[in-house]
């Protein structure tokens, strides 16, 4: 349509949010450019995880829908995993019930209680989609450009100064200080890679406090984690915290123990208390779009959010 191609849409952040609505926007038929600090790769979305699962994210109304809408997505790309980094792996959740879950968990195809075989105690197993985050980026980056889109690194002061009919707003912890908003806060999460002994499915289990063990067989290896260290912003790792990890993992994989450390990775979670999905007029009537907020969720949600952002771009564009 003509009126879904009147002027440019600038997006602000190139991470997982950033890139696939920057996707979305740009297939529906909008001019987009993305404007970031830093390249993806460079970015908290490039060391996630990252599996597939609506963890510590808010509002619980909405999340559902947006991780439902993702998932849908997944499932498809899961057929070209070599091209876009998503795998359907199977694997539990430990100390996690049916009943502890919102109602989007009807609606996973296969979620069930683990057997004592697969979890020794209360667990959820599934076949969820684990995807190799910087094959999936670049992936993003190659449907962004053969949309059109363009991207260019840009240091953006203040949103209101962003020349663009509609600008969005995906910078994720940046937003802190961009917006401004305090709400946003960093939760580090530290990370172990190690060479792969020879395990095949994912799992999850004992989330306490600042520490959750986890291990998520990834082409390029084993990734074992983590930690949730509330306001923390160094990206520098921690080696005993490191050797705490792999002991954690070890306990539940006994071959993890003797597995070559390949690499040690941080990434700062931009928490929020809910998730920022809306749009305000900025002057001249403009449009400005936050989606941002989404903690160590953005890989679950990013469809979702994606697909509520451009409607909200739309009505802005088309006033």
């Amino acid at each position: 349509m003509e009126s879904d191609r009147r002027g440019d849409v600038i997006v602000v952040g190139s991470g997982v949010i950033g890139l696939t609505t920057a996707v979305a926007l740009a297939e529906r038929g909008r001019r987009v450019r993305i404007w970031a600090r830093e390249p993806a790769e460079r970015t908290t979305s490039a060391v996630a995880g990252a599996l597939w699962w609506p963890y510590r994210i808010d509002p619980e109304a909405l999340v559902g829908e947006w991780a439902l809408q993702s998932l849908s997505v997944y499932e498809e790309l899961a057929l070209r995993p070599e091209e876009t980094g998503v795998r359907l792996v199977e694997g539990v959740h430990g100390e996690t019930r049916l009943d502890g879950l919102g109602s989007w968990a009807a609606r996973v195809s296969g979620l069930r209680a683990a057997t004592a075989a697969e979890y020794a105690g209360v667990g959820l197993w599934a076949r969820l989609p684990l995807i190799d985050m910087p094959v999936h980026l670049a992936w993003l980056r190659r449907r962004f450009a053969a949309a059109g889109g363009t991207i260019e690194e840009r240091y953006v002061t203040d949103l209101s100064e962003v020349e663009a009919p509609v600008v969005v707003n995906c910078t994720g912890l940046g937003a802190r200080d961009l917006v401004p908003d305090p709400a946003v806060r960093p939760v580090r999460g530290q990370l172990v890679v190690v060479e792969n002994p020879g395990v095949t499915t994912w799992l999850t289990s004992g989330h306490t406090g600042a520490k959750s063990t986890y291990f998520f067989p990834q082409p390029g290896g084993l990734i074992l984690g983590g930690t949730t260290d509330e306001d923390a912003w160094s990206l520098t790792p921690d080696a005993t915290v490191a050797e705490e990890i792999v002991r954690r993992c070890a306990v539940l994989r006994p071959e993890i123990a003797g597995a070559r450390v390949i690499d040690h990775r941080v990434g700062l979670r931009p928490v929020r208390h809910a998730v920022r999905l809306e749009r305000e007029l900025l002057p001249g009537g403009r449009v400005l779009v936050h989606n941002y907020g989404h903690g160590g969720a953005g890989i679950t949600v990013a469809w979702g959010c994606a697909r509520e952002a451009v409607g909200l771009a739309s009505r802005g564009a088309l006033r």
